[in-house]
């Protein structure tokens, strides 16, 4: 007996949805980028849209371009930085010890001390 929760006439993610027959895709134009491991990349992007100056490769992670004989070079990786690094890049020492006095004291006076 079947139960009553069932979509009769289709099978939800076993076929791919038809589209309307009177619409049609926007136009595309294809763009061919390549990295330094000679690794070609191409895509599909709007016809009125502009191309990245660089791109990843799929393959190697390096950054690919437009140029095949003159592809980007390698991507420099930053070291990972802490919040305490970041903070100590835009304050000098004499600014963080004022910062700190200041709370220190509005700590001291919001808890009732002197």
């Amino acid at each position: 007996m079947p139960s009553g929760n069932v979509i009769r006439g289709t099978r939800i993610g076993s076929a791919p949805e038809r589209f309307d027959q009177r619409t049609e895709p926007a136009p595309r134009r294809p763009v061919v980028y390549w990295c330094r491991n000679d690794h070609r990349i191409e895509f599909l992007i709007a016809a009125e849209a502009e191309a990245p100056a660089t791109w990843d490769c799929p393959r190697c992670g390096e950054p690919a371009g437009p140029d095949p004989g003159n592809p980007p070079g390698r991507v420099r990786t930053e070291p990972y930085k802490t919040h305490l690094a970041y903070v100590q890049e835009r304050r000098t020492p004499e600014q963080a010890e004022a910062l700190l006095a200041e709370a220190l004291d509005t700590l001291r006076r919001r808890r009732g001390g002197t």
